[in-house]
């Protein structure tokens, strides 16, 4: 890493001490050949944390949440090649959610690149493959321009919309010698600044409004403080799963992430305007563009592009979501607004029928909500994967009560929930926030990245999984059941007996199979430091009330038997 004779480094402490600047406290990644020099450098000036994941793929998922739950930069290490490809997947996670990642990976020796010649790891067009699944994808060209190129990615995935970006660094010129740079700060991020013209029109039209609705999403999380003044000018608030917790989910002013329930859209046929900040209206958020939003529908976004996006917008202002709220706020606050109160008693109503009636279909489960609930208190990072349990409460229960705690599979990708979980807990440690880190999955994901397991247990990950295992695909069945005439087909799953499994890797583990014993093994659960594995057998408990069977969507298509002449056509 340095040569004390001639005052020298390599390109790869460069690498880490521009991390360091910009405030990175760990990184995640599979050490390499075509990584080393950074590792390296790492592992001696020791001020970066470095988790080994088993894969690339859980590398990428663990960098995501440790930048969604700690709201700062994500840094994953990845090789070239088979590698960089590898962790794709989680990439396309991030840009999804919109999480602030730098990916590094490596590339083979300049001198072969793009020569078409086989060379080992090396991938044809890696760098147009990692441009599909990131914001940005840069190359590193020589050790002049290594510095340049990271900056100008580190800004690239901080500024708004935020998303993954990767750097190519050949492994040449991570190994190659230089003068550390006099100048490792990070560059300045902009913040677009909404027009004073757009947000004057804006607060005309709301000052019309009486029973205004505020649509928060994920872009919105910083804009707490501009959100609670609107809130005491009387808007009702409704997050998306990504604008979770940015108001606290026991807010009587706020309906959470209960966004597409039928009270809740009734309650919106009552609203008279609508203001969107920081959310694309995602399909599965919106029965795919079918909900009923109130009119006008106004929205607030750093990108520019988002205005018209799968509903007509009637009124659009680009800028920061913190900077556009608190100017609207002053306007309406100086024009003494005040909506009809009313609204809000009528919110609650909508809240808590929706609420009910989603306990009511949990059947047995509803005390397994109640139960983690009162575990998890108010501090602690709630992580899921795409699961039944987490398409029918986890999306809006647990209640979480700040804009960082929640972290999901935004893109629908199963199996990505339990290395999160990892990112999160490693985030909790290095930040010292406090949180402890609950996890929820189902068996049929969790196999996906199974070997991360042994990435918790290494790390001593302070986490608590919560695994519903049903031995097979939950959700497929169900679809299969409503919507292909019960024919159930490769959806039951050869699942691990997770007590043994456990036991061999030094993984505490308890196994519930009936819910008056729930309490005492969550108990047991967080009475250990580091991970654990609480499964939750549900063959034993039985079914939901309701089954689940699919995102939301306003109409069912059944899908007839191929008949035997039918199925006999080529």
């Amino acid at each position: 890493m340095h040569n004390p004779n001639n005052n020298t480094v390599t390109v790869g402490a460069v690498v880490a001490a521009f991390l360091e600047q910009c405030g990175v406290k760990a990184a995640f990644g599979v050490i390499s050949i075509h990584n080393m020099p950074i590792l390296d450098a790492f592992a001696q000036r020791g001020a970066i944390r470095f988790v080994p994941a088993r894969g690339e793929a859980g590398a990428g998922n663990m960098a995501d949440a440790y930048a969604r739950s700690t709201a700062s930069l994500g840094v994953c290490l990845t090789s070239t090649g088979p590698a960089a490809g590898n962790i794709a997947g989680s990439l396309v996670e991030a840009l999804t959610a919109g999480a602030p990642l730098l990916h590094i990976t490596g590339q083979i020796e300049t001198p072969y690149l793009d020569k078409g010649m086989s060379y080992i790891h090396e991938a044809p067009d890696q760098l147009t493959m990692l441009k599909a699944v990131s914001k940005a994808a840069l190359r590193v060209r020589s050790v002049e321009t290594v510095l340049g190129t990271l900056k100008r990615a580190v800004q690239l995935a901080l500024t708004a919309p935020t998303g993954p970006v990767s750097v190519e660094i050949p492994i040449d010129i991570q190994s190659a010698l230089t003068i550390m740079p006099a100048d490792l700060s990070p560059l300045p991020i902009e913040r677009p600044v909404p027009s004073a013209a757009a947000l004057d029109a804006l607060a005309l039209r709301l000052a019309a409004a009486r029973r205004p609705m505020l649509w928060v999403g994920g872009g919105a999380r910083h804009a707490g403080a501009a959100i609670r003044r609107l809130q005491k000018l009387g808007f009702g608030v409704v997050t998306t799963t990504q604008g979770r917790g940015t108001v606290p989910e026991d807010d009587a002013g706020s309906l959470g992430s209960y966004n597409i329930h039928k009270p809740v859209e009734a309650l919106y046929q009552r609203c008279d305007a609508m203001l969107v900040v920081g959310s694309r209206l995602r399909g599965n958020e919106t029965l795919k563009y079918e909900l009923k939003l109130p009119r006008p529908l106004l929205r607030i976004d750093a990108d520019a592009a988002a205005e018209g996006r799968g509903y007509v917008t009637d009124q659009f202002v680009c800028g920061d979501s913190a900077l556009a709220l608190e100017g609207l706020a002053d306007r309406l606050e100086a024009a003494k607004y005040k909506a009809d109160p009313a609204l809000l008693a009528e919110l609650r109503a909508a809240h808590e029928q929706a609420v009910a009636s989603l306990t009511d279909g949990l059947g047995p489960y509803a005390e397994l909500v109640r139960e983690l609930q009162a575990a998890a208190g108010r501090k602690f990072n709630w992580v899921r994967d795409v699961t039944v349990s987490n398409s029918t409460w986890g999306n809006r229960e647990l209640r979480i009560f700040e804009s960082s705690a929640g972290v999901h599979a935004t893109g629908g990708g199963i199996g990505q929930g339990m290395p999160m979980a990892i990112g999160a807990a490693i985030g909790a440690a290095e930040t010292g926030s406090g949180r402890k880190t609950f996890c929820l999955a189902g068996d049929g994901g969790f196999i996906l990245n199974l070997g991360e397991l042994a990435t918790a247990v290494q790390e001593k990950a302070d986490m608590v999984i919560v695994l519903m295992n049903d031995k097979g695909y939950g959700v497929i069945k169900n679809i299969q059941d409503a919507q292909y005439g019960g024919r159930r087909c490769y959806a039951d799953l050869h699942t691990p007996d997770y007590a043994m499994l456990c036991a061999s890797l030094a993984l505490p583990h308890a196994r519930v199979q009936r819910m008056d014993e729930l309490k005492a093994k969550l108990g047991e659960a967080l009475a250990k430091k580091g991970p654990f594995l609480l499964e939750i057998d549900m063959l034993s408990i039985g079914d939901f009330k309701r089954a689940f069977a699919g995102p939301p969507t306003n109409t069912v298509t059944q899908i007839p038997a191929l008949g035997k002449a039918a199925a006999s056509v080529a």
